[in-house]
């Protein structure tokens, strides 16, 4: 960790391209190519691979599925596998017209993982937090590792250096913070991070006495949230020492300008977690 405040983001652990009319190479350049489908609470996240290469990425609403995911199979012709991770509420069955083009597989909670899951109720374990994990063990052979997802929900998962998963902690995300203010009082406005980031464009810090209530909830949320992580992180510290941070989500790359401990930060790390969780299991069956 570094000391006196200071910060050091290491962003993008790998490199991603996000473009809609990416060139696409021709077929016969294309080998081996596996779409990664995350499906979150509030949208899905899908992805193009090339091995470990992150070709291209695309976001959309549950309502654009079928659409987006026929579109992304016919530009990529040469997409054999689909896997799927989702903590939504889309049924499998939606996936399976896309068999024509592709074999479908879904992560559930009895895949083949690289982790010892000594969670109490395995049962309720979200995959998108065992897929974190995966990816962590595998990217992070041999060492203790806190993945933090800054999400809807902010996800704590601590897997240690004997690759076993010991838990963590759940809580709110930015956006429900600020509508959980909203919604529950009466007179406070509803803030959003794009606005908190337009006020601040010139800012590095958010105010910490808020001098209007604009400024008193942009406070609350944000350095709350941001003490929050800080507070887990040393009583991390407290037990184990030495362990690296990988903060992920849509998030990510806000909070991580602004939290003074030492992270890899990148927000794709569940795609690419997702797709290497696959190739994993490909090349060891």
């Amino acid at each position: 960790m570094l000391s006196g405040g200071k910060y050091r983001v290491n962003f993008n652990l790998y490199k991603t391209i996000i473009k809609k009319n990416l060139f696409v190479p021709s077929q016969h350049q294309i080998k081996n190519m596996l779409l990664a489908v995350d499906i979150g609470n509030t949208r899905i996240k899908v992805a193009v691979f090339e091995g470990y290469t992150l070709l291209e990425q695309f976001h959309f609403s549950s309502l654009e599925l079928r659409k987006e995911i026929w579109f992304i199979l016919n530009k990529y012709k040469n997409i054999s596998q689909v896997v799927v991770a989702s903590v939504g509420n889309i049924p499998n069955e939606a996936f399976l017209e896309f068999e024509s083009q592709a074999s479908i597989h879904f992560i559930s909670s009895n895949f083949p993982f690289s982790f010892k899951n000594n969670y109490s109720t395995p049962e309720t374990l979200g995959i998108d937090r065992m897929v974190l994990a995966n990816g962590a063990v595998l990217k992070y052979p041999n060492q203790n590792r806190l993945v933090i997802d800054a999400g809807t929900c902010i996800t704590y998962d601590f897997i240690d250096d004997n690759d076993s998963y010991l838990g963590g902690a759940i809580s709110p995300g930015i956006r429900l913070r600020f509508e959980s203010l909203h919604n529950y009082t009466s007179k406070l406005p509803l803030l959003s991070l794009e606005s908190i980031k337009h006020q601040e464009s010139k800012l590095e810090e958010i105010s910490f006495i808020g001098n209007s209530t604009f400024e008193s909830i942009n406070s609350g949320v944000i350095n709350g949230l941001l003490n929050e992580i800080e507070g887990f992180i040393s009583q991390y510290e407290a037990v184990y020492p030495k362990f690296i941070i990988i903060l992920t989500g849509g998030d990510a790359e806000f909070l991580a300008k602004r939290l003074k401990n030492t992270i890899f930060a990148n927000s794709n790390f569940l795609l690419e977690s997702l797709n290497q969780t696959f190739q994993h299991k490909i090349k060891n069956d």
